[in-house]
């Protein structure tokens, strides 16, 4: 800082009296301390009020309040403070606008506030009835802020005297290079859409992506989470989701079945031609099953091999594999009243006699 600064500020410094000084700090604080109090004492009511209270209207309130700012409060409380004060063009102007820009964001900070609350309650209702307006839910929370905070700061820069016309050309042209930058964040991010509009699996789905399995667990702009059965998390990127071949076994309504089994070579055949009938006897008698075959399919190393195809009306894998075990059950009870016996791998040695080779004595010619 220069000596024609030093003497500028000490003319500043002059111009005002002790006494204006101390205003002018005193409404600053006063203004804070009371903002402060206000606050506290308004979410303390108001939730107590939420809580008695079935409507979300005053739960919206209460988030709002507790995204005031008190550094941005201050900024506000500085510019009335100053009020009092007699101080350069210069500093009014820069007053001015951080009293702007203080006030812009504030209220981007309240909207959003609103708005990531209605949101997360959408969720949370959608969650227990339809997980893909959940996961609809996530890509509109990150638009929702996007447009939010851009229309934020387009007021803002118009305010403090921007040609915002220009600036957003600008950027348009700007915007082609970044997005030949980021090309692959842009393709997840784009991918996310694809996820959210078309659905291919939402929130709670279990899935299978090549080699990987779990539950669908989060949905994000550029990965998506899954849990697996042994319990821990696999991330992948949304562009490599879309690309593969995944299965989604929650949408399952029937679950076929397929299964043998072998019995012995020596059962008789007529044994072997009421065994398909045993079986159907059996599945049919289990509940939630759909009967389709029993055959008698072919003669395999060691048995003659039986294969059954059934399905089950409830696509649940504890409810089948509890259906396949009262199935297994009944085949081991019926089999043995039957006195058929199950195969299991057998090898048969056949050894045979010599032969004995008579050798006759050469009798000279």
């Amino acid at each position: 800082m220069n000596w024609h600064e030093l003497a500028r500020l000490d003319r500043v410094l002059l111009r005002n009296s002790l006494r204006d000084w101390l205003i002018a700090l005193g409404v600053t604080v006063l203004i804070v301390l009371v903002v402060r109090l206000a606050r506290g004492i308004a979410v303390r009511r108001l939730s107590i009020i939420a809580r008695r209270t079935s409507t979300p209207l005053d739960d919206a309130v209460v988030k709002a309040v507790q995204a005031t700012k008190l550094w941005l409060v201050a900024v506000v409380a500085l510019y009335f403070g100053c009020q009092h004060l007699s101080l350069p063009a210069k500093a009014t102007v820069t007053l001015e606008r951080l009293l702007t820009v203080a006030v812009f964001l504030q209220a981007g900070l309240w909207l959003g506030a609103l708005l990531e609350f209605w949101i997360n309650r959408s969720r949370t209702r959608a969650l227990e009835s339809d997980p893909g307006a959940a996961t609809s839910l996530g890509a509109l929370s990150f638009i929702g802020r996007v447009l939010l905070w851009a229309v934020v700061l387009l007021v803002a820069l118009s305010n403090l005297g921007v040609n915002v016309t220009a600036l957003v050309a600008s950027l348009g042209i700007g915007g082609v290079a970044i997005a030949l930058a980021v090309q692959n964040v842009l393709g997840d991010l784009l991918a996310s859409l694809s996820i959210v509009i078309d659905k291919p699996f939402v929130l709670g789905d279990f899935i299978i992506v090549d080699s990987y399995m779990g539950t669908v667990e989060h949905v994000g702009l550029k990965t998506t989470r899954l849990r697996s059965l042994d319990g821990e998390q696999i991330v992948f990127a949304n562009g490599d989701l879309i690309k593969t071949r995944l299965r989604n076994y929650k949408r399952m309504r029937e679950r076929r079945v397929l299964f043998g089994f072998g019995v012995l070579y020596s059962t008789p055949a007529d044994q072997l031609e009421r065994i398909p009938q045993m079986v159907r006897t059996i599945v049919q008698a289990q509940p939630l099953t759909r009967f389709d075959r029993a055959h008698f399919k072919g003669f395999g190393a060691s048995s003659l091999d039986f294969e059954v195809v059934y399905w089950m009306l409830d696509p649940d894998y504890n409810r089948y594999m509890d259906t396949q075990q009262a199935i297994n059950l009944a085949l081991v009870r019926a089999f043995a009243a039957e006195g058929i016996g199950f195969a299991y791998p057998t090898r048969s040695l056949y050894v045979e006699a010599p032969v004995k080779v008579q050798m006759h004595p050469l009798t000279p010619g």
